[in-house]
């Protein structure tokens, strides 16, 4: 039986759960919220659409003891308002740290061994926060991470170029947050570095247009949904079906000391292999710079 749990049942965390019961992913979905009213609500009505769905999940709330033995958990819990009103998400620093302890604490104590995902803000420090109150092994605990930032950066490529978004292949490193950055050394599209099909100048002004189209969702909605429920549900997928998924998410990389946006293969033990990079030196200066931002603000953990 597949089981899966989502902890925060926000903007985020429904799209998560209503992708799941939509599209038959999981046999059992447990629902976790500070809102109680809100996460009734929303079984009722997954529950009310479930007649005329090809798929049946049975649904439970507000039962950490029901997460003991699900597959993969995911963490949606936080406050977009902080990030949306600062254009940074460390602004959601204090309140998800605090969550992410309490939650954590929760989950080592009724013995949850599967996989963790977080997508709470700040995805990388939060990550950590989760590691070490959960006490699993690193690989078992990951973020969505730069996953999203990724996608964002296949898109502004793909629609530049007039390609299909998923001819286009690289990375976006370091933190999901202001300090990251594009390796465009690794895009290629359709299996040509990208250096090749456009000019230096051009990929220059594409540098920002992620980002760019990031904070236009988030300031005209009010937060993201679709697009990092989509990646933390395509990663759950990765870890239930033993897919070995080559992506970028926000891993613990034993050489930096420290979880930040970067590949690694996403299968039933998690993040179970970090795959090394060769970067420009442009490009191993700036995931430097990313990696002592992301532990200055970790440190502040004690």
């Amino acid at each position: 039986m597949r089981k899966l749990g989502v902890i925060g049942i926000g903007n985020v965390g429904v799209t998560v759960a209503y992708t799941l019961v939509s599209q038959g992913i999981v046999d059992e979905l447990v629902m976790i919220d500070t809102n109680d009213k809100k996460v009734l609500a929303e079984k009722l009505d997954f529950e009310d659409a479930m007649p005329r769905l090809p798929y049946h999940t049975k649904i439970k709330i507000q039962d950490y003891a029901a997460l003991s033995d699900a597959d993969v958990v995911i963490t949606a819990f936080g406050d977009i308002e902080a990030s949306i009103k600062t254009g940074n998400r460390f602004a959601e620093f204090k309140i998800n740290s605090k969550n992410a302890v309490e939650v954590g604490t929760k989950l080592k104590e009724v013995g949850f061994k599967g996989v963790l995902i977080n997508i709470s803000n700040p995805c990388d420090a939060i990550t950590t926060i989760l590691q070490r109150e959960t006490g699993l092994p690193k690989e078992r605990v990951f973020g969505t991470g730069t996953f999203l930032d990724t996608a964002r950066m296949q898109h502004v490529v793909g629609d530049y170029l007039n390609q299909d978004s998923r001819n286009v292949d690289g990375f976006v490193l370091g933190e999901h947050g202001n300090s990251q950055f594009t390796a465009w050394s690794t895009v290629r599209v359709n299996n040509k570095p990208l250096a090749e099909v456009i000019s230096l100048d051009e990929i220059a002004s594409l540098d920002g247009k992620p980002s760019e189209g990031a904070w236009i969702v988030a300031s005209g909605k009010g937060y993201t949904s679709y697009a990092i429920a989509t990646c933390g549900v395509r990663l759950a997928q990765a870890v239930m079906s033993d897919a070995k998924l080559f992506a970028p998410a926000s891993v613990y990389v034993e050489e930096f000391g420290t979880y930040l946006g970067y590949p690694a293969i996403i299968g039933a033990n998690g993040a179970e292999k970090v795959v090394p990079l060769e970067l420009t030196a442009e490009e191993v200066e700036k995931l430097n710079e990313s990696v002592a931002y992301i532990k200055e603000h970790v440190e502040q953990l004690g």
